[in-house]
């Protein structure tokens, strides 16, 4: 069970650990969406990874993809990077994160509205949580509120990339009672969906429960870069039909982070009648 202990750095657990907040979030209303990333490689000389992309009218408007910076005693209570900003308000409870560039910047808070969903995936452990997210974002020297739901995820282990070839992150933020997070990871030369191991969890009105089974197809441009989503969510293996989630593209961006590639996207889903914001991650081996 997770605990506000399991906020705090992890010790190291073999060659290639590391350790890493993510933050994401979106508002419609605004048009800004932002994602925020520290990574912890744990040793004598600590080393830290930082990135951040901030979306607004639909365009990229900032980012950054930095690693290998030397940070004294990295901690999750207040860790910051590469002009990314992150501090611990209340374990597992509340967070603010900022980014700032030359072009904009954001300075949000986050406030946990589920308890910690655990989740294992390509080596990797930790936990989501649905949080509201609050403050603002500087775009061209112009102010716009942020008000929308956001996904925070703590997660630690080793990437084992030599048995991996790609791994797809969703997050769904429908409303305060309704989300989706997925995590799909396949091998080198698997040509199908049928054989990614999948780990997800679907929010309803009695919190979160892990799903028996989900099918994911996308839609891609020509240079590979992920557009359209549907989903098929099935609560259990007695489940006589599925949730059907479906989504498309508001704002992306490539990043080159050596070895690997990264295309984040912010995706508009609908699902049952609701529609809120997301995320859509494709990391893969460059």
């Amino acid at each position: 069970m997770i605990g506000p202990d399991d906020e705090r750095v992890r010790p190291p657990g073999g060659q290639g650990f590391a350790d890493s907040v993510t933050v994401a979030f979106g508002d419609p209303s605004s048009e800004v969406y932002g994602l925020a990333r520290l990574g912890i490689v744990p040793g004598e000389t600590a080393r830290v990874s930082a990135l951040a992309v901030l979306c607004a009218g639909g365009i990229p408007v900032g980012g950054v993809a930095q690693g290998q910076i030397e940070v004294p005693g990295p901690d999750w209570t207040a860790l910051e990077a590469a002009g990314v900003r992150m501090q611990t308000l209340e374990p597992l409870e509340a967070w603010s994160v900022a980014f700032a560039a030359e072009e904009a910047r954001f300075e949000v808070r986050l406030s946990a509205l589920t308890a910690p969903i655990e989740t294992a995936a390509g080596g990797m452990q930790g936990y989501d949580q649905l949080c509201r997210v609050q403050g603002g974002a500087t775009v061209g020297g112009s102010e716009r509120a942020v008000d929308g739901l956001g996904q925070r995820t703590h997660a630690w282990g080793i990437a084992d990339w030599e048995r991996m070839e790609s791994v797809r992150t969703i997050g769904a933020w429908l409303s305060e009672d309704r989300a989706v997070g997925l995590q799909a990871v396949r091998a080198p030369n698997d040509q199908g969906h049928e054989n990614e191991a999948v780990s997800a969890w679907l929010l309803g009105e009695e919190g979160a429960a892990a799903l028996a089974d989900v099918r994911l197809s996308t839609t891609y441009d020509d240079e590979g870069r992920q557009r359209r989503a549907g989903l098929e969510l099935w609560e259990s293996e007695e489940s006589e039909y599925p949730h059907r989630m479906a989504g498309e593209v508001v704002c992306g961006s490539t990043l080159d982070l050596g070895a690997l590639r990264l295309d984040t996207a912010f995706f508009r889903f609908r699902m049952e009648g609701r529609e809120g914001a997301g995320r859509y991650d494709v990391l893969r081996k460059a």
